[in-house]
């Protein structure tokens, strides 16, 4: 079974923030992919169907950003299943600018605390993951400030940017669930992007 988690936090005062963008991705393919409503499954929110011949799940923690790792345990104990071929993580990143996203085989968590949770789980920076531009904060803010930043809602011209990729988006994880990130990579990470 491939996994697409997806990033975010839950309550309704998290909906529209940068942090939950991850979320906006994982709630856009299960619709475009017409899959099952969504259902709780231990700590996450999950929706399941076929993309090909495929079965992928889409995974939202309900562990909060910065303790999503944890409900990736059950899929560490399922005979086969590869954190380095069958997980996919869908996130914001504050570094990268609006309207723009990347895809990377591996690495480091880059300062994402979600990610740092997810790596503390796997014991392994080795895990595709898509990063989606929400845009360096005005001025360089403190870290704490930083918080603020990707907990506060986005303005809506750059929310509306990031719902204009979401075709894009969707193309992304389509094709790393049929043929690998090596080759959602090639056709997605693009400089002109």
């Amino acid at each position: 079974m491939k996994v697409i988690l997806g990033l975010g936090n839950p309550g309704k005062e998290y909906e529209a923030t940068r942090h939950n963008v991850g979320w906006w991705v994982l709630d856009h393919l299960a619709d475009v992919w017409r899959f099952d409503g969504w259902r709780k499954d231990g700590e996450a929110l999950v929706s399941t169907g076929l993309v090909g011949p495929h079965k992928v799940r889409l995974v939202k923690p309900q562990t909060y950003y910065n303790l999503s790792g944890s409900v990736l345990r059950p899929y560490l104990r399922r005979p086969f299943w590869s954190a380095k071929v069958d997980l996919f993580v869908v996130c914001d990143d504050v570094a990268l600018p609006i309207g723009r996203y990347r895809i990377r085989p591996q690495g480091s968590a880059g300062g994402s605390n979600g990610l740092k949770s997810i790596e503390t789980t796997l014991a392994s920076q080795d895990y595709p993951r898509l990063r989606i531009g929400t845009g360096p904060p005005p001025d360089a803010p403190p870290i704490g400030r930083l918080v603020d930043y990707v907990l506060s809602p986005m303005d809506p011209l750059d929310r509306r940017i990031v719902h204009d990729l979401l075709p894009r988006l969707t193309d992304a994880c389509e094709t790393w669930a049929r043929d690998g990130v090596v080759a959602a990579m090639n056709k997605h990470n693009r400089t002109d992007q």
